[in-house]
């Protein structure tokens, strides 16, 4: 019983400092920068839950509510480019490429996070993710200095809905340790100015 409790910490740790901070497509506070976290390609292009998560990026473009989306995730390898995919997907919705910064070594959402803070200069943002995501997005971008707001966005409970849930019990966990301890992601890199430089273009 005792491990048991012990190992659901983290994701009582998660639901707690998340719950507050869960917010809908509608009701999303406004915010300059949007945070849209990989979750993977399908021949190139992104996945359906991928797919989702950009187009509330894009509902939330085009209702205002935020300027610049930030794409984040993997292209560790030539064949393999998440972040290129959802801006493709994403200026097919809609959303002006210059208002589109691409950050290629978002390896995972720990790293996601601290280069949001580090090296894109992101300060506030709202992140989107799945549901069952969206808790441990919030809880460790927060950690990294970003002060976040969370959209979960809806799906159907198929395989990889519950998948996804299950996983995020051990995911939290790592988590935990990643803002205990505050690892450098894989690639850290020299600071970027692509989120400033699409800001600024909006008074010029």
């Amino acid at each position: 019983m005792a491990l048991c409790a012990l190992a659901l910490l983290p994701s009582a740790w998660t639901h707690a400092a998340a719950g507050p901070r869960l917010r809908t497509v509608a009701d999303a506070p406004a915010a300059e920068v949007a945070v849209v976290f990989g979750a993977g390609l399908w021949n190139g292009r992104p996945t359906p839950y991928l797919a989702r998560r950009l187009d509330a990026a894009a509902e939330l473009y085009r209702a205002g509510k935020v300027k610049v989306v930030l794409v984040t995730g993997d292209n560790s390898r030539t064949d393999y480019d998440e972040p290129d995919a959802m801006r493709g997907y994403l200026t097919g919705h809609g959303v002006p490429d210059d208002r589109i910064v691409s950050d290629y070594a978002g390896f995972d959402s720990w790293d996601s996070c601290v280069r949001a803070r580090e090296v894109f200069g992101v300060h506030r943002a709202v992140l989107i993710s799945q549901g069952f995501h969206i808790r441990r997005a919030v809880a460790l971008c927060e950690a990294a200095g970003v002060d976040s707001y969370g959209v979960g966005v809806a799906d159907v409970h198929d395989a990889t809905w519950y998948y996804g849930g299950a996983r995020e019990v051990f995911a939290a966990g790592k988590a935990a340790l990643d803002a205990v301890f505050e690892p450098e992601p894989r690639f850290l890199g020299p600071k970027e100015e692509g989120v400033s430089r699409a800001l600024a273009s909006l008074t010029d």
